[in-house]
């Protein structure tokens, strides 16, 4: 029986990586009922309509398994869930990979005269 290990190779779309994943993360954990402070440019200028007001909430609610409130708050919540851990698994499927334990050993030995 072979044991695998994993190789990691850092780049610095893995800091991409990382901030999507844990702003998915803190969407997740944060709660949707409470009204929070708000970052958007929008809302503090008193403007009526913001494409990106409610996504938060949305993606909140999606966490919790409320799919028909996630929508209700943001249509776009879910694909967005959807295209960041995309976007988050196609930066780090580069240079995250599964070897046998004895990759090396194998790769290095030569056989015959």
């Amino acid at each position: 029986m072979k044991f695998r290990t994993m190789r990691y190779k850092f780049r610095m779309a893995h800091l991409e990586a990382a901030f999507w994943f844990v702003a998915i993360v803190a969407l997740a954990l944060t709660n949707p009922v409470n009204d929070h402070a708000s970052l958007c440019p929008a809302k503090a200028l008193n403007i009526g309509f913001c494409p990106g007001c409610g996504l938060g909430t949305s993606i909140s609610w999606l966490f919790r398994g409320q799919i028909s409130e996630s929508f209700a708050s943001h249509p776009m919540g879910i694909l967005a869930v959807i295209i960041l851990s995309f976007r988050v698994f196609k930066l780090l499927q580069k240079d995250i990979t599964f070897k046998p334990k004895n990759y090396e050993q194998n790769t290095t030995t030569t056989t015959g005269s």
